[in-house]
């Protein structure tokens, strides 16, 4: 997906970014919200798990980013949520 050329002229214009450093910029913006949910699921839990979360705070606050997410991802229940880490 190639970034809208007016947003990139937008944050040159507004952090004073070359070009190509803005377009890089709005390259790794688009790629990180363009994660598939199950992915970004395993992610979050196996960061979460890292820092000693259990399964229920884990799912909960999941749920949570999910909805906050820039183009928000279906809600998934816990069970769902469940199936994605464990299969």
């Amino acid at each position: 997906m190639l970034p809208d050329p007016a947003l990139i002229d937008r944050v040159v214009a507004s952090t004073g970014l070359s070009p190509a450093e803005a377009a890089r910029v709005v390259e790794d913006v688009l790629a990180f919200h363009a994660e598939p949910v199950e992915d970004y699921v395993r992610r979050r839990h196996a960061e979460l798990k890292t820092y000693g979360a259990r399964n229920p705070q884990i799912f909960a606050r999941i749920a949570e980013e999910l909805a906050d997410r820039v183009v928000a991802a279906p809600r998934l229940t816990e069970r769902q949520l469940r199936r994605v880490i464990y299969g």
